[in-house]
């Protein structure tokens, strides 16, 4: 890939995993629209692992939390709040592994890189998540959390393997169901994903033993830009969404997916 072909999938991952349109989506859409040859899977893992950087940084703070709660798991000091989270969290996360794994062994992963599949969950998801964000009650925090939520939202993550579903804005529109505020459906998102992309890192180990040096110095490089571009968005989003509703959101994604059926039917 040249640099700029790495600099434009950096900032579409950057940009769209945070915001609820789809990342996966728009890094299929990426080489259709440039004439770019598809990045492939391991790329695509690559700037999502990026993305994972950015969200410990900017969550410092609960990260460490939740690691205290792991290590009081194992019986390393005590908190007792901050375990209870840890293992909703853990708890939350299984339905994704399980997804991912049964795709990637099945080899089903590929099958999914379609225009056309991409246009109609673009449009299902983006209604789902006005209808979540209009209707949804504005009363609970992460600290709130509890088993059943973090199944249910767990169970939403795992249906954004899909790409057009948006793992961000399918799991916000759930916590917006079950009544979190905007702020907190995100930051709950956001720390949810933290074990599901490491899940899809480790997947793609045996794929790097086989990668060639060049194919790891543009995930590498990639990588490192989409944890700046990923670190901005971030901090934009969570100060959007302390004044703004979702749905400049849900127009955008669902007047993208129509285009694209359009465009590709």
């Amino acid at each position: 890939m040249t640099f700029i072909q790495m600099l434009l999938l950096a900032i579409v991952q950057g940009v769209t995993e945070f915001l609820p349109i789809s990342s996966s989506g728009h890094l299929i859409l990426l080489p259709v629209f440039t004439g770019y040859a598809d990045q492939g899977p391991m790329i695509d893992i690559a700037v999502h692992v990026g993305s994972l950087l950015a969200i410990i940084t900017y969550f410092f703070k609960d990260v460490w939390s939740l690691g205290r709660g792991g290590l009081a798991t194992i019986g390393v000091g005590q908190a007792p709040a901050e375990r209870r989270l840890f293992w909703w969290i853990i708890i939350g996360t299984i339905p994704a592994v399980i997804v991912g794994l049964f795709l990637k062994t099945g080899g089903y992963l590929d099958g999914f890189r379609s225009t056309t599949l991409v246009g109609v969950n673009l449009i299902v998801y983006g209604i789902l998540l006005g209808v979540a964000d209009r209707f949804g009650r504005q009363v609970k925090s992460f600290e709130d959390l509890t088993l059943k939520d973090g199944i249910i939202v767990g169970l939403a993550q795992a249906m954004a393997l899909i790409p057009g579903t948006s793992r961000s804005g399918v799991t916000m529109t759930a916590a917006r169901f079950l009544g979190y505020t905007r702020v907190e459906a995100a930051r709950f998102s956001f720390l949810l994903s933290i074990p599901a992309v490491a899940g899809a890192g480790v997947l793609i180990i045996p794929d790097l033993m086989g990668a060639s040096t060049e194919l790891l110095k543009e995930a590498l490089i990639t990588g490192v830009l989409t944890f700046i571009a990923a670190l901005a968005t971030m901090t934009f989003l969570m100060q959007f969404l302390r004044k703004a509703s979702m749905m400049v959101f849900v127009v955008y994604r669902i007047a993208m997916g129509i285009a694209l059926l359009a465009l590709f039917q």
